[in-house]
């Protein structure tokens, strides 16, 4: 399991006193309120930036790091993500798994058989949907719905499905 999980990428500067907007990949945006920093990814090492002030526009997350007062101070960072701590993390409720723990598990079907690899998670309006790479079907996206995910063991690294007709 990952130590550090994505809750967001900086988009662009908002203003010239070192706001940035910053796109959420966390499911929910409001969580930026309750944290007190983030891991800012600036390609060489991870950076703490503290959380001083948290304003939301549309689908967008303003932030104000303490420290950060000029725009050239953080224009360098479009782009880049900012990471919690794992620790820092809100708790799941049953059935529910952080993205990052979903990537790379071993896909089976109910019979045994190996599947594919989960590559990724693309979130929908109505339910998430897997991108699993199968050898034999290519690339193929299966809704995470109780009829199609039957069990994910984080500990085995798998998860096990039942293809629904037409799936493929």
């Amino acid at each position: 399991m990952e130590d550090l999980l994505k809750v967001g990428v900086i988009t662009t500067t908002h203003g010239v006193r070192g706001e940035v907007k910053v796109f959420p990949t966390t499911d929910d945006a409001e969580r930026f309120l309750e944290l007190e920093y983030v891991l800012l990814d600036t390609g060489r090492e991870l950076r703490r930036l503290d959380i001083k002030n948290v304003r939301f526009f549309k689908n967008l997350v303003i932030l104000k790091f303490d420290g950060i007062d000029n725009i050239d101070d953080i224009e360098k960072y479009k782009g880049k993500d900012l990471w919690i701590p794992r620790e820092e993390a809100q708790e799941l409720g049953e059935d529910e798994y952080y993205i990052a723990d979903l990537q790379g598990l071993n896909v089976v079907l109910e019979d045994g058989t190996e599947f594919g690899t989960l590559r990724d998670v693309m979130e929908t309006g109505a339910n998430d949907v897997y991108i699993i790479d199968s050898n034999e079907h290519g690339e193929v996206l299966l809704p995470a719905i109780k009829e199609c995910i039957l069990d994910v063991d984080l500990e085995k690294n798998t998860m096990t499905v039942h293809l629904m007709k037409g799936l493929l």
